[in-house]
């Protein structure tokens, strides 16, 4: 049952009701919605409705009409973010466990850890209690596989993912564990339930072997009920008449669960399919189909694997699978971050002085706001401003170590102000964010589109979205600075004829609705960000450098620069041409090179280009995609 409070309760009726309902023995969860307050209400109810509905500080009684309430998304609206150290599940970054089916042994569990952990895997798995079918069969190192499992946490810095398999081994995995796995086996071992619930740590709850989603929930609900929401669904493939894979992958169940939910849910291809060449088609497919993170079997000799050898990736296909889910995870948005611990650990050693580490243009809910949540992570101190320039001198004045600004849209090209701010600022390039843009109109419950006559966006939005404002010819295009300000200017005003273009996750926030999701142009629209520090990067892996140049007024003399890069077999994957301010007819080049110039065999490549160009800056050098390190 869900009790939605007065807009003007105080604080004391609200704390009075808390208590009146749990004197009743009722489970009581508060959630603060962005124009409401509500209070979720679990047990048997005894009462009549009408009773609820005359407690001070009650506007409405909704009742729940699902079995589970605690974990149902009628009882709290927006998805659930599990931490797990610096690791968060549920939110715009995949999350990649990763690891063996059992604990074999110490050397063996560790090489194995610095394998996925280098390809880009955050948590890692390995069983030191294994359920078997046979009883003959290896049974897991019990506390001995833990130890190797702790260690290899002291040593890689990943979280551990292992399984209980009694409550009897509550205490060690208290000790030792990061996250408790209950497998598919004890998915309705209603005591394990109860005993993972009061321990307090993350659960990874598997789908049973032949469950319902329902019978799923219901046993996730028996944790949260032991006030434990740190809860993660796992779907591994259930067991239906088919024999060609190992178990029936259902990913059906990822969007289903996604809607039924507020829990996150990961999905693992090596149990479903118990096939290597499988697991990667599917590990992409879950992906696509929305899912938080996948785990995943990797051994280095899986033909001697004690367990599950024939489902475990080699380290090089898991390599391979990582590259496949950085280019996927974006249309889906979400981003694969192959440093997502060193970032973190960076932003933990930071000092108080660097209290905003990240700024960007914009407010929370913009696509700045998204780009920096899926690059630096949510531990990470940020503070928005209202313009580009800002984030520029922010940064250019130490008042931030990092700023993220978008460079480039492939439907409507190049954002040139910010080129010119990068040369008119001396800072560098640190690493690059590719995220896809999925516009939406937004507007007032109940708004129809022929209800519209103003409509709010940024002006490249506008463009972006050119095709389907052209069917609409007497709408007005009033500019904002960004597409989260457009949201607030339709909140504001309280008119059903006024509507924005942002994302869904703008109209989420602000308590918005949806009218029509996906109306870009194109459905490849992807923005390209950038991240901009004072210094140079100096570790962490490069394969990227950016640099600017002007060349003289005579011909051949761009010519001669780009013969360099020719000679030298380096791949030139953008050039770009911006006016010289004050220099009417003259240019200045900006240039996107597949090279780390910052390497000491290629240095004489800066020196050859510097000594054919009148103008000549770097601006670092860095690892496409998703990386940084500092």
């Amino acid at each position: 049952m869900i009790l939605v409070l007065n807009k003007n309760v105080s604080v004391d009726q609200k704390e009075q009701l808390k208590k009146t309902l749990k004197n009743h023995g009722y489970i009581v969860k508060e959630i603060q919605g962005v124009d409401e307050t509500i209070i979720g209400v679990v047990g048997q109810i005894k009462e009549d409705m009408r009773y609820f509905e005359t407690l001070p500080g009650v506007s409405k009684v909704l009742p729940v009409s699902k079995p589970y309430k605690l974990v149902s998304r009628d009882l709290h609206p927006e998805p659930s973010k599990i931490r797990i150290g610096d690791v968060v599940i549920g939110g715009d970054r995949l999350v990649v466990i990763a690891g063996p089916c059992s604990v074999e042994n110490r050397a063996t569990t560790l090489e194995i850890a610095r394998r996925v952990k280098q390809s880009g895997a955050v948590l890692f798995r390995g069983g030191a209690f294994k359920p078997r079918t046979s009883p003959y069969s290896f049974q897991g190192l019990g506390e001995e596989g833990l130890k190797i499992l702790s260690e290899v946490r002291e040593e890689t810095g990943m979280g551990i993912v292992t399984e209980i398999t009694s409550p009897a081994q509550a205490d060690l995995m208290m000790k030792y564990v990061d996250v408790v796995q209950v497998g598919a086996r004890n998915m309705q071992n209603f005591e394990l339930l109860r005993c993972v619930g009061r321990l307090g740590k993350p659960v990874l709850l598997k789908r049973g072997l032949a469950a319902t989603i329902e019978e799923w929930l219901m046993a996730a609900e028996y944790i949260l009920s032991e006030g434990n929401d740190k809860v993660i669904l796992c779907e591994r493939g259930i067991r239906t008449f088919e024999r060609y894979t190992r178990n029936t992958l259902d990913l059906t169940a990822v969007p289903v669960i996604k809607k039924l939910t507020h829990l996150p849910v990961i999905v693992d291809p090596s149990h479903a399919t118990g096939i290597r060449d499988k697991v990667l088609p599917m590990a992409r497919a879950a992906v696509a189909a929305g899912a938080d993170g996948i785990m995943v079997e990797v051994h280095t000799e899986p033909e001697r694997a004690l367990s599950d050898g024939p489902q475990s990736l080699y380290p090089e296909q898991f390599e391979q699978l990582m590259r496949d889910l950085h280019v996927i995870a974006p249309v889906v948005g979400k981003q694969v971050d192959f440093d997502y611990l060193p970032k973190a650990k960076y932003f933990a050693a930071s000092t108080p002085s660097d209290a905003t580490l990240v700024v960007y243009a914009g407010v929370p809910g913009s696509f700045s706001y998204k780009a920096a949540l899926q690059y630096f992570g949510e531990s990470a101190p940020m503070e928005n401003v209202a313009t580009f320039r800002q984030v520029f001198e922010s940064v250019a004045t130490g008042k931030a170590r990092w700023g993220i600004i978008p460079l480039e849209n492939s439907l409507t090209g190049s954002i040139h102000t910010n080129y010119d701010l990068l040369m008119e600022y001396n800072l560098f390039i640190a690493g690059e964010l590719t995220l896809r843009v999925v516009h939406s109109l937004i507007g007032y419950e109940g708004t129809n589109i022929e209800d519209i006559k103003i409509v709010y966006s940024h002006p490249q939005v506008f463009e972006q979205c050119a095709e389907f404002l052209s069917q609409h010819p007497e709408w007005d295009l009033v500019a904002c600075k960004d597409t989260a300000t457009a949201v607030t200017r339709v909140q504001e005003r309280g008119d059903r004829s006024r509507a924005a273009i942002a994302s869904a996750e703008a109209a989420r926030l602000f308590g918005m609705t949806t009218i029509k999701e996906g109306i870009e142009t194109h459905p490849q629209n992807f923005t390209r960000f950038v991240v901009i520090t004072k210094e140079p990067l100096q570790n962490g892996p490069k394969d990227k450098s950016s640099i600017i140049f002007s060349v003289s007024d005579r011909p051949g003399a761009l010519y001669e620069v780009l013969k360099v890069l020719a000679e030298n077999q380096i791949n030139m994957v953008k050039l770009e041409s911006r006016p010289i301010h004050g220099k009417p007819w003259e240019y200045m080049f900006y240039a996107d090179l597949e090279v780390d110039l910052d390497r000491e065999d290629m240095k004489h490549i800066m020196k050859e280009i510097s000594e054919r160009t009148e103008f000549f800056r770097y601006i670092g050098s860095y690892r496409q995609g998703s990386r940084v390190v500092s």
